[in-house]
C-alpha cells in the first residue's frame, strides 16, 4: 500500500517523509512528552511510512529521532528507517565558516541521531551575497568520502546555484522545496533542470501549514498573530496566490473532488503534489500518529483528468507567487523574510 522510491540505487524512501519541524522548540509551545512522541513515530515506521526529515536547526528534533534509532535497534532494527537531515550554517557565519565548522556540525548530527553515517544531507545556504556556498559543498564532498554521509542534497537553493553547484561535481540526490498548489514557483525552471540533471524534489509546504484542509472551508479571512510560524509563512503564501476569495474557490474544489474519491481536501493537495513531474515525496508535518489513517489515504488515490482540469481552471486566476523557490523569502527586509530564524544553529548547541 505506501508508495516507495528509489531515490539511488540501494536506497529507496516512503513517497510521504514524515517532516520534523513541528516537533522543533522553534516551532511549538511547551515542552513535549519524549517517550510519548518516539511511541507515536514508531507507529509511522511500523505503518510503513519508514522516512525522517529533520535539521541541524530544528532544535531538539535530532536528539528525539536519535531516541528513535535506540528503540528500533532493540526491536526491529533501525537500518529499516531513512532519517533525511540538514547542513544549514547561521547567516552570521556564512563568510567564516570553515572545513572544521562544516566537520563539527556534521559530527554533531551523528552523535545526536546515535548513527555511523548520515543517510542523507540536504545543504541550505542564507545569502547569495556571501558566494562561498560551492566552497563549502565541496567539504561535505569529503564528508561523504569519508564515510559519514550517504547522499547529499540541497534545499531551498534557487536554479542558478543549483546549476553551478552541480557543475561544481557536488552530487545532488535530492532538492528540498516549498510546492503545492498555492506555490508552483518550482514549475517555472527548476523542474526541467532536475529532470535533465536526475534530482528528484522532496516538497514541503504542500498542505500550507494546514490550510489546504477542511478546517478553513467557509471562514473568514483570519487576522493576525497567528498560532505559530507555519500559519504566518502560508498565509503570506495565499496573499501572494491572489486573495482569500480565489483561496476559498480552491478549497471548495478540493473538497468537491475529496467527495467524488471519499477522500480529505488535504488529501487531494498531497497527491496533486505527488503526481507533479520528479517529484520523489512530500514531507508531512508530524506531531504526533493521530493523522495517520487520512495520510495513508494519499496512496489510494488517482486524480483523473477530470480532477486536474478543476484544480487548474482556479489555479489559471492566481497570480503569484512567481520567480524563484524561496526567493521571496529571501528579500532582505521582505515580509516574508522577516519571520525567518537564520540564526539556529549555533543556539543548538547547548
Amino acid at each position: 500500500m505506501i508508495e516507495r522510491l528509489e531515490l539511488a540505487p540501494g536506497y529507496s524512501i516512503s513517497r510521504l517523509v514524515n517532516g520534523g519541524w513541528q516537533l522543533s522548540a522553534g516551532h511549538r509551545p511547551g515542552s513535549l512528552d519524549r517517550k510519548a512522541v518516539i511511541g507515536d513515530l514508531r507507529s509511522l515506521v511500523e505503518a510503513g511510512l519508514t522516512t525522517f526529515d529533520c535539521a541541524d536547526i530544528y532544535l531538539g528534533v535530532e536528539e528525539l529521532l536519535g531516541g528513535l534509532v535506540r528503540d528500533l535497534k532493540q526491536s526491529v532494527g533501525s537500518e529499516e528507517i531513512q532519517i533525511h537531515t540538514k547542513f544549514v550554517p547561521d547567516r552570521a557565519d556564512l563568510e567564516t565558516v570553515d572545513r572544521s565548522g562544516v566537520t563539527r556540525i556534521i559530527d554533531r548530527s551523528l552523535q545526536r541521531l546515535g548513527v555511523e553515517r548520515l543517510d542523507l544531507v540536504q545543504f541550505h545556504w542564507w545569502d547569495y551575497e556571501t558566494p562561498r556556498y560551492v566552497e563549502v559543498a565541496g567539504w561535505l564532498v569529503d564528508l561523504q568520502r569519508a564515510g559519514k554521509i550517504r547522499l547529499l542534497g540541497t534545499t531551498n537553493f534557487d536554479t542558478p546555484r543549483l546549476r553551478e553547484l552541480v557543475d561544481s561535481g557536488f552530487p545532488v540526490t535530492a532538492h528540498q522545496v516549498q510546492y503545492s498548489l498555492l506555490d508552483r514557483r518550482p514549475e517555472a525552471h527548476m523542474v526541467d533542470f532536475c529532470r535533465e540533471n536526475g534530482i528528484q524534489l522532496l516538497c514541503y509546504g504542500s498542505v500550507a501549514g494546514g490550510f489546504l484542509s477542511a478546517r478553513y472551508l467557509g471562514l473568514p479571512e483570519p487576522t493576525e498573530p497567528l498560532p505559530n510560524r507555519s500559519l504566518t509563512k502560508y498565509k503570506l503564501i495565499i496573499e501572494e496566490a491572489g486573495s482569500w476569495e480565489l483561496f476559498q474557490e480552491l478549497l471548495k474544489a478540493l473538497a468537491a473532488i475529496g467527495r467524488k474519491h471519499r477522500v480529505s481536501p488535504t488529501t487531494v493537495a498531497v497527491r496533486w503534489v505527488l503526481e507533479r513531474p520528479q517529484v520523489a515525496a512530500v514531507l508531512l508535518g508530524t506531531r504526533h500518529s493521530a493523522h495517520l489513517e487520512q495520510n495513508l489515504e494519499v496512496f489510494r488515490l488517482r486524480l483523473d483528468e477530470e480532477d486536474r482540469v478543476r484544480l487548474e481552471e482556479v489555479q489559471a486566476g492566481a497570480p503569484g507567487p512567481s520567480g524563484e523557490p524561496f526567493a521571496l523569502e529571501r528579500e532582505p527586509g521582505g515580509r516574508h523574510s522577516v519571520i525567518m530564524k537564520t540564526e539556529l544553529n549555533r543556539a543548538g548547541e547547548g
